[in-house]
């Protein structure tokens, strides 16, 4: 299988209501799984209500939610300052360097150009150089260096300059 075959599939499946993907051909296997998106949780408590209690007097009614007062969970996303994500366009291992004796592609703070090789991810024994999709300066790298990375994943935070 190629990989324009993959990446395709990764995109075919991150569009559709599928969370999970599993694929074998002779002695190919192939599993594709749709990362979760990231959120803060805040836990706050809210009073208890039901719709089958009759509606008594605020004075009756305030020790009993005060003691029935469970904690709820909201998820609460905390939205970036004006900074765009590069994402991983595939599955992989996410290096910083060409090789292990070379300097990283880029550091935080330095200035990218759109279409400027950033980073690599190998797939099945492939280097694949991965391109800024933006201009900017680094804010911030996401990965550690030979990390696991999953498709659509965060990998750098970039500042328009």
């Amino acid at each position: 299988m190629e990989l324009k075959e993959i990446q395709s599939l990764i995109k075919q499946v991150s569009n559709s209501g599928v969370d999970e993907v599993l694929l074998e051909k002779d002695k190919f296997k192939l599993r594709i799984k749709k990362n979760k998106p990231v959120v803060a949780t805040q836990s706050i408590a809210m009073p208890a209500v039901s719709a089958a209690q009759p509606v008594a007097p605020a004075v009756q009614a305030a020790p009993a939610q005060q003691a029935a007062a469970p904690a709820v969970e909201v998820e609460v996303s905390v939205p970036a300052s004006n900074t765009s994500e590069i994402k991983s366009p595939m599955i992989g291992t996410f290096y910083r360097k060409a090789s292990p004796d070379k300097p990283s592609f880029v550091e935080v703070g330095d200035i990218v150009e759109q279409g400027q090789v950033i980073c690599i991810i190998e797939a099945m024994k492939l280097f694949n150089e991965i391109e800024s999709e933006v201009s900017g300066k680094i804010v911030k790298v996401l990965v550690d260096d030979s990390e696991p990375v999953e498709y659509n994943q965060p990998l750098f935070l970039v500042e328009p300059v």
